[in-house]
């Protein structure tokens, strides 16, 4: 086949998927910016790219594209090495013309899949993977400036990637403009113009996601993700599907209760049912009692379920809380009338 078998055809296939890599980092960093100018919209955003099927259609689309270009990348550099033979080992004077990231596009794009990695373990399948397979954690998978709270307060986070945003750089500078010249945009009038404008679009979307991860950083330092008064309220919004999910017909009336309290009403109370399912559960006269019932031994099912329920959602609260000094001593905030 022609796009395999030929190098024209294999960087052909290179410069398509490229150019669609290229348009996914460019929608990532706008999205990621919204996280900056508005937490709650970006929280909105990542629950709209849940475990939705038009979200994992994108997904495995963007996985393919990956894999393709991954394989032929590792292809083309074979093809180049066997070509070039015992040569590659000669010591020669490179042409000014041929740049550096030319050179190392090949291991630029394995700086930038280890980054990738690392990123998907800290954001993806905390998110979507974890929604897919039904083992959320105590933090909601919509809830993404949460993952940026535990991503970024990592030391380690920022400078890992700010050397994976350095590497993007390179391929993506590179990559833009001579995935036209693989598709037979190859003139002197347009080529440098392209190289021009790859630099400014490159360049743009670096420092973009260099100052997110400069103001993620600072911010889940000071706790800002989880403090937020306005991002406190979304928290506690997205914790209704868990009620809806284990109280059924009678989910109404709880979720309007639990809507209605103010955050710092609502923390004390979820940790104080907890407490007494737990205490109701590992009473066993009241155990005794649901077995001689008829049906009693479902319905201490689903008091179990509701148990674990209230439990998680007394552990996120203690999550939002954690080094909260002012939570423990400020009396309860009255509701605004």
């Amino acid at each position: 086949m022609w796009l395999s078998n030929s190098s024209v055809g294999r960087k052909f296939v290179m410069a398509l998927t490229g150019a669609f890599l290229v348009l996914f980092v460019t929608f990532h960093c706008l999205m990621n910016s919204i996280a900056i100018v508005w937490p709650v919209a970006y929280n909105s955003v990542c629950e709209f790219l849940g475990a939705n099927w038009y979200a994992l259609a994108a997904s495995a689309v963007l996985a393919v594209f990956i894999l393709i270009h991954i394989f032929y990348a590792v292809m083309l550099t074979v093809q180049n090495r066997r070509a070039r033979g015992a040569d590659r080992y000669a010591v020669v004077r490179k042409p000014k013309t041929v740049e550096w990231s030319s050179q190392n596009m090949f291991v630029l794009g394995i700086v930038i899949l280890a980054f990738f990695v690392v990123h998907l373990i800290q954001f993806w399948a905390k998110m979507q993977l974890a929604e897919i397979a039904g083992t959320e954690g105590v933090i909601p998978p919509a809830a993404g400036t949460l993952f940026l709270q535990e991503a970024f307060s990592l030391i380690w986070t920022p400078i890992v990637y700010i050397i994976g945003f350095i590497a993007i750089w390179f391929h993506m500078n590179h990559g833009f403009w001579s995935m036209f010249q693989s598709i037979g945009w190859d003139n002197t009038v347009w080529i440098p113009r392209l190289k021009k404008i790859s630099c400014w679009w490159s360049t743009i979307v670096i420092l973009l996601f260099v100052a997110q991860a400069i103001v993620f950083t600072i911010n889940a330092k000071n706790d800002f993700y989880k403090k937020n008064p306005a991002l406190r309220d979304q928290y506690k919004e997205m914790l209704v599907p868990m009620i809806e999910k284990d109280f059924g017909p009678d989910a109404i009336q709880v979720t309007q209760a639990f809507k209605m309290m103010p955050f710092e009403q609502l923390s004390p109370a979820v940790k104080q049912q907890s407490e007494q399912m737990k205490q109701q559960l590992n009473d066993p006269q009241a155990k005794a009692y649901f077995e001689s019932q008829p049906g009693g031994k479902e319905q201490f099912e689903k008091m179990q379920k509701q148990a674990e329920m209230w439990n998680k959602m007394a552990g996120f609260f203690n999550y939002l809380e954690e080094g909260d000094e002012a939570s423990a001593n400020v009396m309860p905030a009255q509701p605004n009338r």
